[in-house]
């Protein structure tokens, strides 16, 4: 019996049958107190507060005020950034979903009976996962210097980790019927992987890399910060010279390229499930 049973015993219910059970107290209020303590503590170290956010939140606001109306004019500066941000994500996202298809195939269980190998190969997944996209843009723009380069190379390196986790998991999902009888003919196991596996598994490959270039569309508009190319650099250089009419011609520019790709992707998600 666990400390927490100790505290509050379980409660004790007779059946029509005449049988004995016992039913275990809730853990909800013991989860409540953790996540209490746990918000204050984050409140404590972050140094949220309430009364400033209430003083001064008006101001996203006044600040999208200022936005209206946009300056149409400035929508011929935003085409070329604009393509070059769907560029890199395209790529991007293609070449990390391709790169990333032996690795997954070495992380699965059903595939590699070698745990050695298997747990090599998730530990380098979760650790390129960790990598945020804005940091590895930043390196990257000190090894290829400014420009939609190093975003590319960012992009790929999140939709590797992203799908890598994705793929392996379905893979370990898939029938092994077909696999097994491959290679017990004389089929290498890479020959089986593609004939067997690679089939079942392409619908939902091909819907998640659909589902990350929509994501990688959005973060890829921010990699200009530092450097990266994009419309993010454009952005913050008229958020740091306070010309929001133009910011707004940005940001209206961006949503129609975004809901128009989330659109055809849905679809195309839809017809492959």
């Amino acid at each position: 019996m666990s400390l927490y049973d100790k505290i509050f015993p379980p409660r004790k219910i007779v059946l029509s049958n005449g049988k004995t059970v016992f039913r275990p107290a809730s853990r909800f209020p013991l989860i409540a107190l953790i996540l209490v303590f746990l918000t204050v503590l984050s409140v404590k170290i972050t140094g949220f507060d309430m009364r400033v956010l209430l003083e001064r939140g008006n101001q996203f606001f006044v600040i999208l005020g200022m936005m209206v109306p946009p300056a149409f004019s400035y929508s011929s500066q935003v085409w070329k950034p604009l393509f070059d941000t769907i560029k890199m994500s395209l790529l991007g996202t293609v070449v990390g979903a391709v790169l990333v298809v032996p690795f997954a195939m070495a992380a699965s269980t059903n595939i590699i009976k070698n745990a050695a190998v298997v747990s090599a190969m998730r530990l380098f997944l979760s650790i390129v996962r960790t990598l945020p996209t804005l940091v590895t843009a930043l390196i990257a723009t000190y090894v290829f210097g400014l420009g939609t380069l190093a975003g590319t190379t960012a992009i790929t390196i999140f939709t590797f980790a992203y799908m890598g986790k994705i793929l392996y998991e379905e893979i370990e999902t898939a029938d092994m019927g077909a696999f097994e009888a491959m290679e017990a003919i004389g089929a290498t196991k890479v020959r089986a992987f593609v004939s067997a596996i690679i089939p079942q598994v392409l619908p939902s490959y091909i819907s998640n890399g659909l589902f990350c270039f929509e994501g990688n569309v959005r973060y890829a508009a921010i990699l200009g910060y530092v450097g990266a190319g994009g419309l993010g650099l454009i952005l913050n250089e008229k958020l740091g010279w306070r010309e929001y009419p133009s910011v707004g011609m940005i940001l209206i520019m961006l949503f129609v390229a975004v809901f128009l790709i989330e659109s055809v992707s849905r679809y195309c998600r839809r017809k492959l499930v």
